[in-house]
């Protein structure tokens, strides 16, 4: 097999520093390994050390485990990808608001009246967007790039927020609910996908977890404007929220270059290669990067790219339906685990809790727990594989909950007296949640599909999982009726949480510091974990050894 190179008559108007039209670029050396030819271009940006910082250098001798050129300075990319997420901290400002505006609404000196079911409405009405929503931007994400998807996102938010902020009924208030309620769908997966193209493997995971930390920071921030501002001051304030992101997606995150190959745009390709290397002294590492992305795209260019003919392509496709399949099941265990309802549910779930405690404190407690926890996650997605946290994270909320629901128990029956108790093991089951189980699943929505099919799986998957976070969301109250109080619920959390852990044990496969085209090999050849066939991955390690170590071309 000969390199894959790109062809002199392509780059000879592209600068090898800039990508602007200028110098020759020269085919790399047919000495080099193939290894160094073909980059995936999944992980076009780095090679995987554990030991990384931003400040280090990461050694040549470290490289065999990804073939391909890397740059050896991991900010940009970084950078990149942060600034992508960062529209994670309007989605938080959207969630966060209905847990001031009902209060304010309920007042008796409110002038815009609701009752109770009115208010469910205000509150779930942002998550029956995301369904319809999702799959929305699973289209755009393909059609008009990663970030200009996250760019057009602010239209509706703005909007939205100014029409909730004018207000004089109460069904201006939906309209804007509802307008805002795109950001969920329309932030947070475009700039997935782009942290899946962009990152390198064992910083993948971490760097998608900033987002539901900025998530977090803007829940956080909503919940204290809140405390002392009217709603509608923090409605108007709120529309600043989008600026920021967009100003630093402006600076810093060009397109992925895998899609704007997609479309033809090699130029363009390049240059956004060229910026994510900038830092980099290696020569010609972008145009090798871009070799290899050509090659993988001129295989997908020779099939019907139409909307149906990948829809057709994905049902059939085991690399496409057992991911959608795990992910539907892990998304399950996530909702009825409890860990989105205590976010809905805050305040209520505190007094139905009985613990001596301000119910309206926890909203800002959650928030503040789920920020710093989401930090610490971050670092131990880099550090330990996916299936060792989930099934830590599950474990830990289980045994919270358990006890949470022991003593809630005794609440409610009068053996006991309130205590902090119940609401200390209630916020440890909200850490040990966003380490793993309220996490994970978000993470690998992306990075489980094939590039063909990425944005279209990744946006059915989304609409799954909010439809399915609603019906959890909507029978909590009935179900603490049904079973007799919030400790058989608490309880009930706790045993979803046990079982999800022998799901994951059996099923999901490890993820960390894997090439997306060896998660792809593994859903063609194997379905169950426990019973993977091991020299899929044993061949694939070695060929990456072999091309590496050789320095003949193979």
């Amino acid at each position: 097999m000969t390199t894959t190179s790109l062809k002199p008559e392509e780059t000879k108007h592209l600068n090898p520093k800039d990508g602007s039209k200028g110098a020759e670029l020269h085919p790399p050396s047919q000495e080099e390994p193939a290894s160094q030819i073909a980059a995936s271009y999944f992980d076009i940006s780095f090679q995987p050390n554990e030991t990384v910082t931003l400040n280090s250098v990461l050694p040549q001798e470290k490289c065999e485990r990804y073939p391909g050129g890397y740059p050896r300075d991991p900010k940009p990319s970084i950078f990149a990808c942060i600034s992508a997420a960062s529209f994670h901290f309007p989605v938080g400002v959207v969630v966060a608001f209905s847990a001031i505006l009902i209060p304010q609404l309920e007042h008796e000196k409110s002038d815009i009246k609701v009752t109770k079911e009115e208010t469910a409405w205000i509150a779930s009405l942002v998550v029956l967007v995301v369904p319809v929503g999702a799959l929305i931007t699973g289209y755009l994400v393909d059609k008009i790039g990663r970030l200009n998807t996250i760019r057009l996102c602010a239209v509706p938010y703005i909007v939205g927020w100014m029409l909730i902020a004018s207000a004089s009924t109460l069904k201006m208030i939906l309209i804007g609910r509802f307008l805002t309620g795109f950001t969920l769908a329309m932030g947070p997966s475009p700039a997935v996908v782009y942290i899946t193209e962009v990152a390198r493997p064992d910083l993948r995971g971490a760097l998608i977890c900033t987002g539901p930390f900025m998530t977090s920071v803007g829940m956080v921030m909503i919940y204290s404007l809140g405390a002392v501002m009217d709603w509608r001051s923090v409605a108007w304030i709120s529309i600043i929220f989008c600026l920021g992101p967009l100003i630093l997606m402006f600076i810093f995150s060009p397109e992925s270059p895998a899609w704007l190959l997609s479309k033809g745009h090699s130029d363009k390709a390049l240059k956004s290669l060229v910026f994510l290397a900038r830092n980099d002294k290696q020569g010609g590492l972008p145009e090798r990067q871009l070799a290899e992305m050509r090659k993988e795209n001129d295989q997908n260019q020779s099939k019907n790219n139409s909307v149906f003919a990948r829809l057709g392509r994905a049902v059939c496709s085991p690399n496409c339906v057992k991911p959608f399949i795990i992910l539907v099941i892990l998304f399950t265990f996530q909702q009825f685990s409890g860990i989105y309802i205590t976010i809905f549910y805050a305040v209520t779930f505190f007094q139905d809790v009985g613990g001596d405690f301000n119910p309206y404190m926890s909203t800002v407690f959650i928030g503040v727990v789920r920020g710093l926890v989401g930090l610490l996650t971050s670092y131990l997605l880099r550090k330990f594989g996916r299936r060792p946290l989930f099934m830590f994270s599950s474990f830990g909320m289980a045994v919270s909950m358990a006890i949470s629901g022991y003593y809630t128990r005794l609440i409610a029956l009068g053996e006991s007296q309130s205590s902090l108790i119940p609401i200390a093991f209630i916020l440890l089951y909200m850490s040990f949640g966003v380490t793993g189980l309220m996490t994970i699943p978000w993470t690998m929505t992306a990075e489980l599909y094939p590039l063909e099919y990425r944005g279209l799986a990744q946006g059915m998957t989304i609409s799954v999982a909010h439809i399915i976070m609603f019906t959890a969301v909507q029978i909590y109250r009935p179900l603490s009726e049904a079973l007799g109080g919030a400790f058989a619920v608490q309880w009930l959390f706790g045993a979803v949480s046990l079982l999800s852990i022998i799901f994951v044990f059996l099923f999901l496969p490890e993820t960390h510091k894997k090439m997306l085209s060896e998660i792809q090999d593994y859903f063609t050849h194997n379905t169950v974990y426990l019973l993977r066939d091991k020299n899929v991955s044993r061949n694939n390690e070695n060929t990456n050894s072999t091309a590496t170590n050789n320095n003949a071309v193979v």
